[in-house]
């Protein structure tokens, strides 16, 4: 497969600061952003997702934001449609697409070109396996998806209920494991990976700070009219960070404090699965933003691509 056109990845953990460096590189190499986040794509779910500000999306374009209502199940073959579409638009502008975020399976699907199943949700068996793993204990789940398809429970965390409850329904309904139905065809584009990291106390630090700022932004307020608005708590856009906890305590079953400590705990643990997942990409050049503002990890950034583009290689194998 002949690369047609560059694509820029620049993935890492929540709050490590890849939407502001990303941002100014864009600004500096012509480029646009496609937000690779699996929460950032639900219309008025702002505050909790930390989605980019009207001011910053007016610097630069952004894509796939706003493009699924919350009572919509978002799959990733949906995003990987998107993805390719926007850039393609992208590159037909004579533009410079830049994948943005934490959400590795998106990326690792559009950067690999991995083929997704298309087996359409089961759910009546989705409701029962939630259940089992209310009573249970997600570990419960995990332990029978790795009796049935052990590979793809080595990829998947077991606090990963969502997708662990997918690769059960997939193995129920067509009797194979998911993994066997997964295939990489390749990337048309040339890649260069590049990964945000910092010093895991400072990263917990700023999660915590990113949770007060988001409570002070009105993320109760945001978490009430999306419940007003008739979006049960259930729905899977409900059970991102943030709103689950926030729903929680809205609802009576503990208080405003008791629901930040929840929101600010299994965030570091998300962040704690997101370094796992990209860590295991050995394509992904890692840049240690320790107290760096946007513009000068954006500087890292650039004298990276520059070093790549000296020496001639993309970073795809």
């Amino acid at each position: 497969m002949i690369p047609h056109g560059p694509l820029i990845v620049i993935c890492g953990p929540t709050a490590v600061g890849k939407t502001a460096a990303s941002i100014e590189v864009a600004k500096a190499i012509g480029g646009e952003i496609i937000c690779a986040d699996s929460r950032t794509v639900y219309r008025y779910m702002d505050i909790g997702t930390a989605k980019p500000t009207e001011d910053q999306r007016r610097q630069v374009p952004h894509h796939l934001l706003d493009v699924a209502d919350p009572s919509e199940v978002f799959t990733v073959v949906q995003f990987v449609a998107m993805a390719e579409e926007a850039i393609r638009s992208i590159h037909e502008k004579g533009k410079v697409p830049l994948l943005v975020g934490g959400t590795g399976l998106y990326i690792r699907a559009v950067v690999d070109g991995l083929t997704i199943p298309m087996v359409p949700p089961n759910w009546e068996l989705r409701s029962r396996l939630e259940e089992e793993a209310r009573k249970f204990g997600p570990e419960a789940l995990h332990r029978r998806l790795a009796e049935a398809d052990p590979v793809a429970a080595q990829r998947i965390h077991p606090g990963n209920v969502r997708r662990v409850i997918r690769a059960l329904e997939v193995y129920a309904v067509t009797g194979r494991p998911i993994s066997s139905m997964q295939s990489r065809k390749g990337s048309p584009y040339t890649v260069t990976m590049i990964g945000l990291t910092l010093d895991r106390p400072k990263l917990y630090a700023r999660i915590a700070d990113r949770v007060y700022t988001q409570i002070h932004q009105g993320l109760v307020e945001e978490v009430r009219s999306l419940l007003a608005r008739g979006y049960s708590r259930e729905l899977p856009a409900m059970q991102g960070l943030g709103y689950k906890e926030i729903a929680g305590y809205l609802q009576g079953e503990y208080s405003l404090e008791e629901a930040i400590r929840r929101v600010i705990v299994n965030t570091r643990r998300y962040a704690k699965r997101q370094f796992t997942w990209f860590l295991r990409d050995p394509r992904i050049q890692w840049i240690d933003v320790d107290d760096l503002s946007p513009p000068e990890i954006a500087r890292r950034i650039l004298g990276l691509l520059g070093e790549i583009g000296a020496r001639g290689k993309s970073v795809v194998p």
